[in-house]
């Protein structure tokens, strides 16, 4: 009889499902999808954009400036100051070296604006600045 009770506790311990290797291949599919997502930090303001025939996408790891049609500058989703903007665009650059610099101004934002906000973010240290538009 004792052995035919073993029998039967065998089968049960043998009957139960380790579910630690699974829990250990979700959490490395976790970490893998965190580590390569991308966060790309939007301007905080809504813009009517122009358009161009020559649009083309581009790359995630940008710093992305916002004009407004009354010409207020938004980086980050904070307005900021025309002199606060170089300042703005170094600190960006020194957590993402290389970063294109891409000003979404509204189509009814004046021309001084854009090209100062330009101006200083070339005197900033970034190497690419662009204005975004949408495609015709």
């Amino acid at each position: 009889m004792a052995n035919g009770s073993q029998f039967i506790v065998d089968e049960e311990e043998e009957s139960q499902i380790d579910l630690t290797p699974m829990l250990d291949v979700v959490f490395i599919m976790l970490i893998f999808f965190i580590v390569t997502s991308t966060f790309v930090k939007e301007s905080g303001v809504d813009v009517t954009r122009p358009t161009a025939e020559t649009a083309a996408p581009t790359d995630a790891s940008s710093i992305q400036i916002g004009i407004t049609a009354n010409n207020q500058i938004w980086i980050d989703k904070r307005q900021v100051d025309q002199r606060a903007v170089r300042a703005n665009v170094e600190k960006g650059l020194a957590e993402s070296p290389g970063a294109a610099v891409i000003i979404v101004a509204d189509a009814l934002s004046n021309t001084e604006t854009l090209i100062e906000v330009m101006d200083q973010s070339r005197l900033a240290g970034a190497q690419s600045v662009s204005v975004a538009t949408d495609e015709k």
